[in-house]
């Protein structure tokens, strides 16, 4: 008799935090519960916990309820040229219902609330929602583009357990220094340190009060990437595996930061409006509001000397989704139809499926090398800090990244 992988990892997840909590350097009594509970998992049995991958399709159910970033669901509303939901609706009959989410942490809220079938997951959300037995297993046969996949994303870590399943990648690309040209001069930045420390711009204004940070406790991971190079002594491997002394520093970092963010931004498109009518003049960001804001506003962006944090994201299948068919077409429909290749070019960032870098109008012939795809192993894509590590004997898991960075936009 198996028992659930997902419910394997949550374990092992939460004796890990118990581990971390009571600083135990040897696991070895936490393992005991650990065997403990699995005995108890095998003797009641798990075919009541397990719910096999669907093995063939059925007729569609007439809706699908997705969670998604802002940006990433597009049915020519914001932009005409930019529509990829309309032609799924007509040749599916599955109605697109969508629910935004500004942070990974609203997107896990959502989802363990309930009533969404697919959601489209950043790596520092996926493995929790995998851990919690949120998202279902998917069967990859179903899907008949998925061997177009770019194959360095198809068994990805974020969604692939144990070899099975949890996902199909949707897009990826990095998080950039969105700033205003006029208020540089002109001249490009780079360094992140136009966020992270005080300074006079080119305006001749301190930039005090006219930048913003993320407001997600992932953005400690870009503290921690900024200090990677810039203090190479503390030994930091891994932005997301931190031990206490670099995470300590990186929360320095962060409260010396405050002092200079004139607000935490985590809506894209209230972002656009402190870009355009509030002041603002730097902060990290997405390339989608860079896109969007070019036209009108003097805007441009940069990845810094330091690198990039990024996101991987995943579309993944709710535990209990009511709408199972509509939910394996749209995963079909995001390899196969006009998705990669338009939203690539909306959102500023890279398709899955490296054969949609060409033949688009809206891309581009270069669009997908000025995206980054020449980039994939410079950028340091999101995941969920654990305390057992690979790069450091223990590191701070992520239930203290969230407690500690409310501490920070708290000012403590």
């Amino acid at each position: 008799m198996d028992c659930s992988n997902s419910l394997i990892v949550y374990i092992r997840l939460f004796i890990d935090e118990i581990s971390a909590m009571n600083n135990i350097k040897n696991k070895g009594e936490t393992m005991k519960i650990f065997n403990l509970m699995m005995g108890a998992i095998l003797a009641v049995g798990s075919s009541s916990i397990i719910a096999a991958p669907l093995s063939e399709l059925g007729s569609p159910e007439g809706e699908l309820n997705i969670v998604a970033w802002a940006g990433y669901i597009e049915r020519g509303e914001t932009v005409a040229a930019f529509d990829w939901v309309t032609s799924y609706e007509k040749s599916t009959g599955c109605n697109v219902k969508v629910k935004t989410a500004g942070t990974s942490d609203e997107m896990v809220a959502l989802m363990n609330q309930g009533g969404f079938d697919i959601v489209t997951a950043s790596g520092d959300a996926s493995l929790r929602m995998i851990a919690g037995g949120t998202v279902q297993e998917i069967n990859t046969d179903l899907i008949p583009s998925w061997n177009t996949i770019d194959k360095r994303l198809q068994d990805a870590v974020w969604h692939t357990v144990d070899g099975k399943h949890y996902g199909t990648p949707y897009m990826w690309g990095s998080n950039v220094l969105m700033y205003n040209t006029d208020a540089f001069g002109g001249e490009v930045p780079d360094s992140w340190n136009v966020v992270f420390e005080e300074q006079t711009l080119a305006d001749g204004k301190s930039n005090k009060d006219r930048v913003q940070a993320f407001d997600g406790p992932i953005h400690i991971a870009d503290a921690a990437m900024y200090l990677m190079y810039h203090n190479p002594a503390l030994g930091i491997k891994d932005p997301y595996e931190l031990t206490e002394d670099q995470y300590q520093a990186s929360l320095n970092l962060l409260r010396q930061q405050r002092e200079l963010v004139g607000r935490y931004w985590h809506d894209a498109f209230m972002q656009m409006d402190d870009f355009t009518n509030e002041g603002f003049v730097a902060s990290g960001s997405w390339p989608f509001q860079v896109n969007l804001l070019k036209p009108n506003v003097p805007i441009a962006s940069t990845i810094p000397k330091e690198g990039a944090t990024g996101w991987a994201d995943t579309t993944m299948v709710h535990a209990e989704a009511k709408n199972l068919n509509c939910a394996y077409l749209w995963m079909e429909h995001q390899l196969s139809s006009n998705l990669q290749s338009d939203l690539g070019a909306w959102f500023g960032a890279v398709p899955v499926v490296p054969s949609k870098c060409v033949g688009s109008d809206l891309l581009g012939p270069e669009g997908c090398k000025i995206n980054g795809i020449d980039n994939f192993d410079k950028i340091y894509f999101w995941k969920t800090p654990v305390a057992s590590c690979k790069t450091q004997e223990s590191c701070v898991p992520y239930y203290r990244w969230v407690t500690d960075y409310i501490a920070v936009l708290g000012g403590r």
